[in-house]
């Protein structure tokens, strides 16, 4: 199935026609809102099963994983806003200073207004509509532009959002890298973006032409740390569960392994046994394992295979795009699978003897050395942990855990340098696609003469400064 592009005439006059709509404050008041974010929960309802169906064709995605990490995080997200935004929205009065008296100061949370959020083939439905409920929630338009490598779910979804919203309120516009182009060459009030570091330089770069805010959601190679300390059998699982979850086309996937050479004939086996714990004893038959996106994907992940030494996994089939989670040892830090984000279930193992150092020395070099990743892993001492979380940097992470960071709405997800800007999951959607706006209301019963020329009891007002 091939997507059609939207033409460019098309998407003029799409943005023509959400820019008139935005000017006539319809999308203002709290109640339309929470209007549309029931309009798209029960397009959820009505369009689950389609979606589901989708997300198998294009990645062989099971019903289960479609709804825990795509269908049912996006309801989630909605139902947070239906309970909060009117609470996020009403104007909130501030501490005004003794200066402004007898002034009250106020922020009024105003939408961006016309927004475009782009998003990538891993999560097709999560890390589009997911922002969506942000820019919903805040009062903006919303041009949507999904993945081309996921036409089915594309197609979906572009069915879904047709026959809820209005062109001129929420609206999908389909096709490759030129579309793209075309999109970033506009005038927005923000773009979200999700994707690679290597787009999201492109992205910066062609909204810099308009002065446009952008929310870079991007990737990286995250770490995950195994230490001495760790409960070998509970980090292999967890480990194991992370990199095989998607097929490790995950932009929060554990990357690489720095592993203590004291464990890690432990790991491996531990590693081995929990693959076929979650995946059964073929996991090529397994009806939660996803395939690798497309065939050039493929090439690229499986051309890996041959920067270590495989001491678990290695199976392939170009046919059906299959790649068995497969560990590599004696990995040279400059190796390709080691500069390269891997985004597929290839894991590199470096190993970390003490003879040159204490173990979490030299893991903060290693990890500082490199450009600041979207996630990281550390499975021991908690303590530690922190200890090394402290003298790192990363978009976010987890002690003894892979990925369920993402899960809490109550904490920022995004990323850091390389790995990203500005953050969003619950408020902080909100606040993604909102201007805080302070305004002073001054009476006009009194007024003050310090503030005038000459400035009359200038020592006064110095010292209350």
């Amino acid at each position: 199935m091939t997507i059609e592009n939207t033409t460019e005439q098309k998407i003029h006059e799409i943005l023509v026609s959400q820019r008139k709509f935005f000017r006539t404050g319809t999308t203002l008041p709290v109640k339309f809102r929470k209007e549309q974010l029931n309009k798209l929960y029960n397009a959820l309802e009505q369009y689950q099963d389609r979606l589901t169906d989708a997300l198998w064709s294009d990645l062989h995605k099971s019903s289960q994983e479609a709804y825990l990490t795509e269908i049912g995080l996006v309801k989630s997200e909605i139902k947070e806003h239906l309970k909060q935004v009117a609470r996020w929205a009403r104007r909130k009065r501030k501490h005004s200073p003794l200066t402004l008296f007898p002034s009250s100061s106020y922020i009024v949370s105003e939408p961006l207004g016309q927004t475009l959020i782009v998003s990538p083939w891993n999560y097709p439905v999560q890390l589009l509509l997911n922002p969506l409920v942000g820019a919903i929630s805040a009062g903006c338009t919303a041009i949507l532009k999904p993945s081309p490598y996921v036409p089915q779910v594309s197609t979906v979804i572009g069915d879904m959002i047709k026959d809820t919203f209005s062109e001129h309120y929420v609206a999908v516009v389909q096709g490759d890298r030129e579309v793209n182009k075309n999109l970033f060459a506009c005038r927005f009030d923000l773009i979200f973006f999700t994707g690679s570091p290597a787009l999201g330089r492109k992205v910066m770069a062609a909204a810099a032409e308009h002065l446009t805010p952008v929310i870079l959601e991007l990737g990286g190679k995250s770490p995950c740390i195994i230490d001495r300390t760790a409960d070998i059998k509970i980090a292999a699982r967890r480990i194991a569960w992370g990199k095989s979850l998607n097929a490790g086309q995950t932009c929060i996937a554990p990357d690489y392994i720095l592993i203590h050479e004291e464990v890690k004939e432990a790991f491996v086996r531990e590693f081995a046994a929990s693959i076929k714990e979650l995946h059964g004893d073929d996991i090529k038959q397994s009806p939660h394992f996803v395939r690798i996106v497309n065939d050039r994907a493929f090439e690229r992940v499986t051309s890996y295979l041959q920067d270590g030494e495989i001491v678990y996994g290695g199976r392939t089939d170009a046919t059906e795009r299959f790649v068995e989670p497969t560990l590599l040892d004696h990995v040279q830090p400059d190796a390709p699978v080691m500069t390269e984000e891997i985004f597929g279930p290839i894991f590199p193992m470096i190993t970390i003897s003490e003879k040159e150092g204490s173990f979490k020395d030299q893991v903060i070099t290693f990890v500082n050395e490199r450009e600041k990743p979207l996630a990281f892993y550390w499975f021991g001492c908690a303590n530690d942990g922190w200890d090394v979380i402290r003298h790192t940097s990363s978009g976010g992470g987890c002690i003894n855990d892979t990925i369920m960071h993402i899960a809490n709405g109550n904490v920022p997800f995004g990323g850091v340098g390389n790995s990203g800007m500005g953050h969003y999951h619950g408020k902080l959607s909100f606040d993604a696609f909102t201007h805080q706006r302070s305004i002073i209301k001054a009476p006009t019963w009194i007024d003050l003469p310090f503030r005038y020329m000459p400035y009359k009891l200038f020592g006064l007002i110095k010292r209350m400064l």
